[in-house]
């Protein structure tokens, strides 16, 4: 019984500099969720990259934005998404209304192992997904490093 006693000091988490180590607890059972239930989050821009010989293919899905609100900016091999989004929604409940609107952008930026050949790029758009062609450019292929 005696090997399970443990000494307390009230002054150890002051001492090592934890003064709010217990408010962890206290937020615990703290709960937000009923009054952010109708916040909804817009979804980052998802993509899939896969590689070919002389290419890489992108799909990245961007639904209910406008093709003109799509930007894509190639410069070497760092490829730039960016979407404007506009959302807007009107409820009509006998004389009430209610209206919302979102605006906001969204950016993806990722590199890739070798440079894009940016005269010959392909984008197209259509149900929500955008579909990029990237070919890569000639003689600066990627070079494997042996591990000595």
């Amino acid at each position: 019984m005696a090997n399970n006693l443990t000494r307390f000091d009230p002054f150890t988490d002051i001492a090592r500099f934890e003064p709010f180590n217990g408010l962890e607890d206290w937020f615990r059972d703290f709960n937000l969720r009923p009054a952010l239930r109708d916040w909804k989050l817009e979804p980052r821009i998802k993509i899939d990259v896969t590689e070919g010989d002389t290419t890489y293919s992108v799909k990245a899905e961007i639904p209910g934005v406008k093709k003109e609100d799509i930007k894509v900016d190639v410069q070497g091999n760092e490829v730039s998404i960016s979407a404007e989004l506009k959302h807007e929604s009107e409820e009509k409940l006998g004389k009430q209304l209610r209206s919302e609107c979102f605006r906001g952008a969204q950016r993806r930026s990722f590199t890739l192992a070798h440079d894009i050949d940016d005269a010959n790029v392909v984008a197209r758009y259509a149900d929500g997904v955008l579909s990029l062609t990237l070919p890569k450019k000639a003689g600066k292929a990627g070079r494997q490093i042996a591990i000595n």
